[in-house]
């Protein structure tokens, strides 16, 4: 039985550009190799296990600074365009949760002195700390209610 997978991950400098691309091809193959395995009853007897994913994102302006593009043979979505990696992961977490990919994703940032007192910030609520702890503890609660019937 599999209640819940979570991924953490956490990403700072320098290279932003090609991290930020592993980290999403990472999310995605996860996501779906468990969910596959899901489908294919490997977690049997289970309800379908909670899926998270969490990011921790060095706060620096390498980070929170538009990103030029290149478009040389298709354009790039509107939204991409001027965008940094933190924003560029808040779209990504959208999407994450758009698609189904994950029940619960959240992004912090954080710069390297305020994250060692445990400071952060939350480019976006919806993606935040209490919202993805929030739909963990209610999926748990779910299971224990389950198992108590």
């Amino acid at each position: 039985m599999l209640l819940a997978s979570i991924e953490l991950k956490a990403h700072v400098g320098p290279s932003f550009g090609n991290n930020f691309n592993n980290r999403v091809e990472e999310a995605l193959g996860n996501s779906a190799d468990l969910l596959t395995a899901y489908r294919e009853g490997k977690f049997k007897p289970s309800q379908r296990p909670w899926l998270g994913w969490m990011m921790l994102l060095e706060d620096t302006p390498k980070s929170t600074t538009p990103v030029r593009v290149d478009e040389p043979h298709f354009e790039v979505f509107p939204e991409f365009k001027e965008a940094s990696y933190a924003k560029r992961y808040e779209l990504f977490c959208e999407r994450l949760m758009r698609e189904r990919l994950y029940d619960g994703v959240c992004l912090l940032l954080s710069d390297k002195t305020g994250g060692l007192k445990g400071a952060y910030t939350e480019p976006n609520p919806e993606f935040g700390f209490l919202a993805f702890a929030t739909s963990l503890t209610a999926h748990a609660m779910a299971y224990a209610r389950l198992r108590e019937l």
